[in-house]
Protein backbone atom coordinates (compact mmCIF):
# COMPACT_ATOMS: atom_id res chain seq x y z
CA UNK A 1 0.00 0.00 0.00
CA UNK A 2 2.63 2.68 1.00
CA UNK A 3 5.78 2.66 3.41
CA UNK A 4 3.45 4.02 6.37
CA UNK A 5 1.80 0.82 8.35
CA UNK A 6 -0.81 1.17 11.33
CA UNK A 7 -2.36 -1.29 13.33
CA UNK A 8 -5.12 -1.25 15.54
CA UNK A 9 -4.65 0.29 18.37
CA UNK A 10 -6.29 3.49 19.58
CA UNK A 11 -6.56 6.04 16.96
CA UNK A 12 -4.87 8.98 18.57
CA UNK A 13 -3.32 9.73 21.76
CA UNK A 14 -0.95 12.75 23.02
CA UNK A 15 1.40 12.06 26.24
CA UNK A 16 2.17 14.69 28.12
CA UNK A 17 2.70 16.65 25.43
CA UNK A 18 4.39 20.35 24.99
CA UNK A 19 4.84 22.85 22.98
CA UNK A 20 6.90 25.95 23.43
CA UNK A 21 8.16 28.26 20.92
CA UNK A 22 11.30 30.62 20.87
CA UNK A 23 14.13 30.18 23.71
CA UNK A 24 15.45 31.79 26.81
CA UNK A 25 12.79 35.38 27.38
CA UNK A 26 11.39 35.21 24.48
CA UNK A 27 9.96 31.61 24.63
CA UNK A 28 6.23 31.17 24.78
CA UNK A 29 4.61 27.43 26.14
CA UNK A 30 1.56 26.73 24.02
CA UNK A 31 1.37 23.45 25.31
CA UNK A 32 2.05 22.71 29.24
CA UNK A 33 1.81 18.80 29.14
CA UNK A 34 -1.43 17.99 27.41
CA UNK A 35 -2.71 14.07 27.90
CA UNK A 36 -5.34 13.09 25.45
CA UNK A 37 -6.75 10.16 23.77
CA UNK A 38 -9.20 10.06 20.74
CA UNK A 39 -10.84 6.57 19.32
CA UNK A 40 -12.09 5.77 15.97
CA UNK A 41 -15.33 7.19 15.38
CA UNK A 42 -15.11 10.01 18.05
CA UNK A 43 -16.43 13.18 17.74
CA UNK A 44 -14.15 15.79 19.70
CA UNK A 45 -14.45 19.74 20.32
CA UNK A 46 -11.33 21.67 21.41
CA UNK A 47 -12.11 24.41 22.60
CA UNK A 48 -10.88 27.92 24.43
CA UNK A 49 -10.02 31.28 23.67
CA UNK A 50 -7.40 32.76 21.25
CA UNK A 51 -3.74 31.25 22.79
CA UNK A 52 -4.58 28.62 25.04
CA UNK A 53 -3.02 25.92 22.79
CA UNK A 54 -6.16 24.57 21.05
CA UNK A 55 -4.85 24.87 17.42
CA UNK A 56 -1.67 24.09 18.45
CA UNK A 57 -2.86 20.87 19.45
CA UNK A 58 -4.90 20.34 16.33
CA UNK A 59 -1.48 20.91 14.37
CA UNK A 60 0.65 18.47 15.70
CA UNK A 61 -2.22 15.65 15.54
CA UNK A 62 -2.41 16.93 12.18
CA UNK A 63 1.69 16.47 11.41
CA UNK A 64 1.48 20.09 10.78
CA UNK A 65 4.03 20.77 13.65
CA UNK A 66 5.66 18.53 16.59
CA UNK A 67 5.88 18.44 19.97
CA UNK A 68 8.84 19.82 22.14
CA UNK A 69 8.55 16.92 24.51
CA UNK A 70 5.97 14.19 24.77
CA UNK A 71 4.26 11.46 22.29
CA UNK A 72 2.08 11.52 19.62
CA UNK A 73 0.96 7.94 18.88
CA UNK A 74 -1.67 7.98 15.35
CA UNK A 75 -3.25 4.62 15.60
CA UNK A 76 -0.14 2.60 18.29
CA UNK A 77 2.43 4.08 16.17
CA UNK A 78 5.25 7.03 17.68
CA UNK A 79 4.95 10.11 15.18
CA UNK A 80 7.79 11.71 16.15
CA UNK A 81 9.59 8.64 15.24
CA UNK A 82 8.34 8.65 11.12
CA UNK A 83 10.44 10.63 8.91
CA UNK A 84 9.30 13.66 7.25
CA UNK A 85 8.45 11.63 3.78
CA UNK A 86 7.00 9.25 6.16
CA UNK A 87 4.75 12.10 7.92
CA UNK A 88 3.58 13.25 4.63
CA UNK A 89 2.63 9.47 3.62
CA UNK A 90 0.56 10.08 7.11
CA UNK A 91 -1.50 13.32 6.07
CA UNK A 92 -1.88 12.00 2.77
CA UNK A 93 -3.63 8.40 3.50
CA UNK A 94 -5.29 8.76 6.89
CA UNK A 95 -6.11 12.85 7.34
CA UNK A 96 -8.51 15.33 6.02
CA UNK A 97 -8.21 18.93 6.44
CA UNK A 98 -10.80 21.72 6.63
CA UNK A 99 -9.83 25.11 7.37
CA UNK A 100 -11.94 28.43 8.43
CA UNK A 101 -10.74 29.75 5.31
CA UNK A 102 -11.97 27.30 2.74
CA UNK A 103 -8.19 26.84 1.23
CA UNK A 104 -9.49 26.28 -2.42
CA UNK A 105 -8.25 27.28 -5.38
CA UNK A 106 -9.85 30.55 -7.02
CA UNK A 107 -9.77 29.21 -10.69
CA UNK A 108 -10.56 25.96 -10.56
CA UNK A 109 -14.36 24.60 -10.54
CA UNK A 110 -15.84 22.99 -7.56
CA UNK A 111 -14.92 19.15 -9.04
CA UNK A 112 -11.42 20.45 -9.91
CA UNK A 113 -10.70 21.23 -5.91
CA UNK A 114 -12.06 17.85 -4.47
CA UNK A 115 -9.93 16.36 -7.33
CA UNK A 116 -6.92 17.30 -5.77
CA UNK A 117 -6.16 14.90 -3.31
CA UNK A 118 -6.63 11.93 -5.81
CA UNK A 119 -4.56 13.36 -8.53
CA UNK A 120 -1.75 13.12 -5.54
CA UNK A 121 -2.52 9.26 -5.21
CA UNK A 122 -2.21 8.77 -9.02
CA UNK A 123 -5.80 7.74 -9.64
CA UNK A 124 -6.75 7.80 -13.19
CA UNK A 125 -8.69 10.48 -14.31
CA UNK A 126 -11.83 8.75 -15.23
CA UNK A 127 -11.98 7.13 -11.55
CA UNK A 128 -11.41 10.47 -9.54
CA UNK A 129 -13.93 12.71 -11.35
CA UNK A 130 -16.67 10.23 -10.76
CA UNK A 131 -15.22 9.62 -7.03
CA UNK A 132 -15.16 13.92 -6.85
CA UNK A 133 -18.52 14.05 -8.30
CA UNK A 134 -20.22 11.30 -5.87
CA UNK A 135 -18.42 13.06 -2.89
CA UNK A 136 -19.65 16.56 -3.87
CA UNK A 137 -23.51 15.09 -4.44
CA UNK A 138 -22.88 13.65 -0.77
CA UNK A 139 -22.12 17.19 0.88
CA UNK A 140 -25.38 18.26 -1.15
CA UNK A 141 -23.66 20.01 -4.07
CA UNK A 142 -24.73 17.61 -7.33
CA UNK A 143 -24.63 20.04 -9.96
CA UNK A 144 -22.51 22.77 -8.57
CA UNK A 145 -19.26 20.85 -10.17
CA UNK A 146 -18.33 23.20 -12.71
CA UNK A 147 -18.55 26.41 -10.67
CA UNK A 148 -15.84 28.30 -9.46
CA UNK A 149 -15.35 29.17 -6.01
CA UNK A 150 -16.19 33.54 -6.77
CA UNK A 151 -19.32 31.63 -7.65
CA UNK A 152 -20.22 29.85 -4.69
CA UNK A 153 -21.43 31.31 -1.30
CA UNK A 154 -19.55 30.95 1.97
CA UNK A 155 -21.14 27.94 2.90
CA UNK A 156 -21.16 26.44 -0.14
CA UNK A 157 -17.00 26.75 -0.52
CA UNK A 158 -16.99 24.96 3.35
CA UNK A 159 -19.09 22.45 1.92
CA UNK A 160 -16.27 21.90 -1.44
CA UNK A 161 -13.58 22.09 1.27
CA UNK A 162 -14.99 19.56 3.52
CA UNK A 163 -15.77 16.97 0.52
CA UNK A 164 -12.32 17.47 -0.48
CA UNK A 165 -11.43 16.42 2.84
CA UNK A 166 -13.61 13.36 2.83
CA UNK A 167 -13.15 12.48 -0.80
CA UNK A 168 -9.78 10.10 0.08
CA UNK A 169 -12.20 8.38 2.83
CA UNK A 170 -9.20 9.87 5.45
CA UNK A 171 -9.21 7.99 9.53
CA UNK A 172 -9.50 11.28 10.54
CA UNK A 173 -11.28 14.53 9.90
CA UNK A 174 -9.52 17.97 11.53
CA UNK A 175 -11.15 21.11 11.26
CA UNK A 176 -9.84 24.12 12.49
CA UNK A 177 -12.92 26.61 12.87
CA UNK A 178 -14.78 25.49 9.82
CA UNK A 179 -17.82 27.71 10.82
CA UNK A 180 -16.03 30.92 11.82
CA UNK A 181 -16.35 32.62 8.21
CA UNK A 182 -20.24 32.08 7.89
CA UNK A 183 -23.51 33.34 9.36
CA UNK A 184 -25.58 31.50 12.08
CA UNK A 185 -27.63 29.38 9.81
CA UNK A 186 -24.88 28.41 7.33
CA UNK A 187 -23.29 27.81 10.29
CA UNK A 188 -25.46 25.42 11.78
CA UNK A 189 -25.88 23.72 8.08
CA UNK A 190 -22.07 23.13 8.30
CA UNK A 191 -22.24 21.57 11.74
CA UNK A 192 -25.07 19.19 10.48
CA UNK A 193 -22.83 18.06 7.69
CA UNK A 194 -20.42 17.15 9.92
CA UNK A 195 -22.49 15.33 12.34
CA UNK A 196 -24.06 13.31 9.87
CA UNK A 197 -20.28 12.24 8.66
CA UNK A 198 -19.56 11.13 12.29
CA UNK A 199 -23.04 9.35 13.01
CA UNK A 200 -23.25 7.60 9.28
CA UNK A 201 -20.08 7.48 8.35
CA UNK A 202 -18.38 6.60 11.66
CA UNK A 203 -15.47 9.53 10.43
CA UNK A 204 -13.60 10.53 13.54
CA UNK A 205 -13.58 14.07 14.03
CA UNK A 206 -11.47 16.31 15.82
CA UNK A 207 -12.86 20.02 15.99
CA UNK A 208 -11.27 23.13 17.06
CA UNK A 209 -14.11 25.98 17.94
CA UNK A 210 -14.50 29.00 20.69
CA UNK A 211 -18.31 28.96 19.97
CA UNK A 212 -20.42 26.85 22.06
CA UNK A 213 -23.11 25.87 20.18
CA UNK A 214 -21.27 24.48 17.37
CA UNK A 215 -19.14 22.82 19.77
CA UNK A 216 -22.34 20.80 21.36
CA UNK A 217 -22.48 18.96 18.13
CA UNK A 218 -19.50 17.16 19.43
CA UNK A 219 -19.69 13.69 21.79
CA UNK A 220 -17.19 15.32 23.54
CA UNK A 221 -15.83 19.09 25.09
CA UNK A 222 -12.32 19.42 25.71
CA UNK A 223 -11.27 22.80 27.38
CA UNK A 224 -7.88 24.63 27.23
CA UNK A 225 -6.45 27.43 29.34
CA UNK A 226 -3.36 28.41 28.96
CA UNK A 227 -1.75 25.15 27.48
CA UNK A 228 -3.67 22.68 29.58
CA UNK A 229 -6.49 20.92 29.80
CA UNK A 230 -8.54 22.10 32.29
CA UNK A 231 -12.23 21.04 32.00
CA UNK A 232 -13.69 17.58 29.57
CA UNK A 233 -17.75 17.12 28.92
CA UNK A 234 -18.80 14.23 27.65
CA UNK A 235 -22.84 14.02 26.93
CA UNK A 236 -23.55 15.98 30.05
CA UNK A 237 -21.11 15.37 32.11
CA UNK A 238 -17.97 17.75 32.94
CA UNK A 239 -14.74 16.55 34.53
Amino acid sequence: MNSFDVNDNSLIEMRGVTRVYGSGHASMQALRGIDLTVAKGDFVAIMGASGSGKSTCLHILGCLDTPTSGSYLFQGVVVGELSRNQRALLRRYYLGFVFQGYNLLNRTTALENVELPLIYRGITAAKRRKKARDTLASVGLGGWEKHTPAELSGGQQQRVAIARAIVTEPEVLLADEPTGNLDSERSLEIMDLLSGLNRERGLTIVLVTHELDMAAYAKRQIHFVDGLIVAHRTKGTES
